[in-house]
């Protein structure tokens, strides 16, 4: 077990608190559903064309677009940033757009870890900046998309980038009392408004509990996989707040 660096001394929910950040920001684009169904057939072979203005990429046929970036204070470029979409064309025709445009970015394919079924497909990639996973669905009459792109730079700036063949996990307390934390067999007690602290996991599921005084304690299980950090935190209230993936 480590303390955070300098990078994120404080916890990170709590270092964008203090600094006027915005740890999770979204940006939805929505057709309506009126307009969807009129235009778009519910699925049809035909090319798919890529969006320049998305941040990720994505294509311009859609009727559901989210981007979500998770950030650290006092550095721009985002630590995280996930792409979920629903495109209403077929599960071949998404992975065929995929495979070219995240190729012409210079992402490498790990060809070794792909799963492709009728039904879904999980790439790993190796992108410029750092790893990264697409993840596709039939979705009824569509083909959701999760696109993850990790930034390894600002992970080891902020401290929070995993050992090799591990997972990270950061406990945060920014109550008003002690915080405890149980987990992989060791307890771990955070004193109020003190510095986060950081532990290595193996990859597998882990059950743990989070405790402040005068809250019930939380019991909940944590899936963690090798190159994920992990965040559990007690809020200003006392409140355990749901695990947040960092990294």
């Amino acid at each position: 077990m480590a303390t955070v660096g300098r990078g994120a001394q404080a916890p990170a929910r709590w270092q964008l608190i203090a600094c006027g950040l915005a740890l999770f920001g979204s940006c939805l684009l929505a057709a309506s559903a009126g307009a969807f169904v009129s235009n778009l057939p519910p699925l049809f072979s035909a090319a798919l064309t890529l969006d320049p203005a998305a941040r990720l990429p994505a294509p311009t046929r859609y009727s559901y677009r989210g981007i979500h970036t998770t950030v650290m204070p006092g550095i721009e470029a985002p630590l995280r940033t996930r792409l979920e979409a629903r495109v209403p064309a077929t599960l071949g025709d998404v992975l065929t757009f995929y495979r070219s445009e995240l190729r012409k970015l210079g992402w490498q394919e790990r060809q070794e870890d792909a799963v492709v079924t009728a039904d879904h497909a999980r790439l790993a990639f190796v992108s410029p900046i750092g790893p990264a996973a697409l993840q596709l669905d039939r979705d009824g009459g569509s083909t959701s998309v999760h696109l993850v792109q990790k930034n390894s730079d600002v992970a080891t700036r902020a401290n929070v980038l995993p050992e090799p063949g591990k997972a990270k996990l950061v406990f945060s307390n920014i109550g008003e009392n002690e915080a405890v934390l149980t987990i992989n067999e060791r307890t771990i007690p955070r004193p109020a408004g003190a510095n986060a602290v950081a532990l290595d996991l193996m990859p597998g599921k882990y059950s743990y509990e989070l405790s402040a005084r005068g809250r019930p304690t939380t019991t909940n299980t944590l899936a963690v996989a090798a190159g994920d950090t992990w965040e559990l935190a007690v809020g200003r209230d006392g409140a355990a707040w749901p695990p947040l993936q960092l990294y």
